[in-house]
């Protein structure tokens, strides 16, 4: 991924040449919020203590961690431009975004499981 940075703009990432319209300021802000939540409110409890929980435990914190930035860099834009709010709070909205990210996609992904299991 390179940085891709007009005059008058904020850079944006892009992979393989296509932009992906996120900033790196609010990926990092969501993946800090996601660390937070994994290291103090554990969120992700390991679930024993051989090697191979170990990696399994640290497996699914890197997907957490991963998954809350990227949900933080698409929805942080989106608040943004609905609340006209200054950048300082958009960077916390941001990091409050990645800690609360797994709840959210946890809940909304089991709702849509739950339809879908439920149509004939």
């Amino acid at each position: 991924m390179t940085f891709a940075a007009a005059t008058a703009t904020v850079p944006v990432l892009t992979a393989f040449g296509i932009p992906l319209g996120l900033r790196p300021d609010f990926l990092v802000a969501g993946f800090a919020g996601a660390v937070v939540a994994i290291a103090v409110l554990d969120i992700v409890p390991p679930t024993g203590d051989t090697i191979v929980h170990l990696v399994r435990t640290s497996l699914r914190r890197m997907g957490v961690a991963f998954a809350s930035s990227l949900t933080a860099g698409y929805l942080a834009p989106a608040v943004l431009w609905a609340t006209n709010a200054p950048e300082p709070v958009m960077l916390g909205i941001a990091f409050a975004i990645g800690g609360g990210a797994r709840e959210v996609l946890q809940r909304a992904i089991k709702r849509v499981a739950d339809r879908v299991e439920a149509q004939p």
